[in-house]
């Protein structure tokens, strides 16, 4: 069996984990505002929110290439006042990976929240609860659910990311090379014995997801039974 490299792995694995973090942090009070708001364009907001999901990752990739490019009004203010170059870095990794993966956060638990009964909120609120209380300690309880399954999707979303990260991050070992960067080079160098064994461990990982979010919602609707 050859050996492989694990730093994509490890670059793969960490890129996921601070891009979940960071929309997770993101999503709660956006879809609350998305829930309860009566905002006349939210549809436009979700919308969106939910683009990269139909549009391809090449096309979203190329734009944020263009945005991030210090060529270009917003990449030059980034690199002129903050000293960060979002073009073939990690850092722009993880602010492509956390707009591309966006709607797998926001979508679930904006679905959770907006299943909830509104009598819940408004009986938090004839208490004397604040909105932060009533969204904390009421609202995110009862969609513990949808909470996790973002979570997930987000996670595995982004382990699987291969247009918007090849766009925006190119291929620098240790800097930008993922996992499915790394699968992409194996192939055109016609190693395939290394590149099934980085699809085989993508290919695995991403079963074990879908059957967790299966065996997650078939145990909350179980328990909504009863």
């Amino acid at each position: 069996m050859p050996m492989i490299n694990l730093e994509p792995l490890w670059l793969t694995a960490k890129l996921a984990l601070i891009t979940t973090i960071i929309l997770l942090v993101v999503a709660i009070p956006l879809c609350y505002w998305l829930s309860y708001s009566r905002f006349k364009l939210k549809a436009v907001i979700e919308a969106l929110i939910s683009l990269p999901l139909v549009l391809p990752p090449s096309v979203l990739g190329f734009y944020l290439l263009i945005a991030f490019s210090p060529e270009n009004a917003f990449g030059k203010f980034l690199s002129d006042y903050f000293d960060l170059r979002l073009v073939f870095s990690f850092e722009g990794l993880i602010l492509a990976s956390v707009l591309y993966s966006l709607p797998f956060m926001v979508n679930p638990i904006l679905s959770g929240l907006k299943n909830l009964p509104a009598a819940m909120q408004e009986a938090s609120f004839t208490l004397g609860k604040s909105r932060l209380i009533t969204l904390t300690k009421i609202l995110l309880p009862n969609i513990r659910t949808s909470i996790l399954t973002g979570i997930i999707m987000t996670f595995a979303h982004t382990i699987g990311e291969f247009g918007v990260v090849l766009m925006v991050g190119g291929s620098i070992p240790e800097e930008t090379k993922v996992v499915s960067i790394a699968i992409y080079e194996e192939v055109e160098a016609m190693n395939y014995q290394s590149a099934n064994i980085y699809a085989g461990i993508l290919f695995a990982f991403s079963f074990s997801v879908l059957l967790a979010v299966h065996l997650i919602n078939n145990k909350s609707r179980k328990t909504a039974l009863y």
